[in-house]
């Protein structure tokens, strides 16, 4: 019995040490600093940190740009979302026709965005959004549109942010839903079909029922991957123009990393640890499940 312990802990054990101290720790920390007045003067002395209660959480209920990024990263989730299982399902059903051709080369080319470097995505897409030589604009000008400052205009820029969100995600979440199609049992659309039911109604009533499961998952990571939108707003535009890209993770970035109000940033960082948990534990029990 020892020594199967032993073995347990020998592959366990390094595992665990390193969700302790860059995963458990850090959230009990961040727990404990967002009650205090941490910044860049009591960095080198902890104890020097003030216990200052809710004050944190009191200000930023006031702080009009948490409000602002607040709205901006719900803005992403409430239209990214709906848009990229769209398009992914339909990838997805696509791919999975016994007619398509090159499956495996669509599958690659659908998953290459996920797995891309976003830094090198981020200045692919600063370069296609140019308002000046752009090809987007390019693109738009054959049909004699003009096409606006994409990045540069507070209307445009946090859509163009969105483009590029749905971009990056439909490959991913397309191999996902191709995953649950291949497990529908066929006899059920032969059953269907013999029984005259329409493609239309043979999707409406077999497939998107049997892939429940997989859309509950899908969903669930597209709440918890959105609400946490950092990188592209980053990368495109550093939150402008006029704070119209800002998402809440982007503004705890510049509190606690530009600011140095480590305590502050860590308040944002509860709040949002606590919306991700409810949004993802209601989408759970939408869905019939525990």
């Amino acid at each position: 019995m020892k020594t199967s312990w032993v073995w347990i802990l020998t592959f366990v054990g390094p595992a665990l040490i390193l969700l302790m101290v860059f995963l458990i720790i850090p959230i009990f920390a961040s727990f404990y600093l967002s009650f205090t007045d941490f910044n860049v003067f009591v960095m080198t002395d902890w104890s020097r940190a003030k216990f200052i209660g809710l004050q944190n959480f009191v200000e930023l209920l006031k702080d009009e740009l948490f409000w602002k990024a607040l709205m901006n990263t719900f803005y992403c989730l409430v239209v990214a979302m709906p848009v990229t299982v769209v398009l992914s399902l339909t990838c997805a059903v696509l791919l999975n026709r016994k007619q398509t051709k090159f499956k495996n080369f669509f599958k690659v080319s659908f998953f290459l965005p996920f797995v891309t470097n976003t830094v090198a995505i981020a200045i692919v897409w600063s370069w296609i959004l140019n308002p000046s030589y752009g090809l987007l604009n390019w693109f738009l000008s054959l049909f004699g549109v003009k096409g606006p400052n994409w990045l540069g205009d507070p209307k445009w820029a946090m859509p163009s942010v969105i483009m590029l969100v749905i971009w990056k995600a439909v490959g991913y979440n397309t191999i996902l839903f191709l995953a649950g199609l291949q497990n529908i049992p066929d006899f059920l659309y032969e059953a269907a079909e013999l029984d005259g039911a329409s493609p239309w109604q043979r999707f409406w009533y077999i497939t998107l029922p049997m892939l429940k499961p997989t859309t509950v998952f899908v969903t669930t990571m597209m709440i918890i991957g959105y609400l946490q939108l950092f990188e592209e707003p980053y990368m495109l535009t550093q939150g402008g123009p006029l704070n119209s890209t800002l998402s809440i993770v982007l503004y705890l970035y510049r509190q606690g990393f530009k600011f140095f109000k480590l305590g502050y940033a860590s308040s944002i960082a509860v709040i949002l640890f606590l919306m991700i948990s409810a949004l993802t534990l209601l989408r759970l029990k939408l869905a019939g499940r525990k």
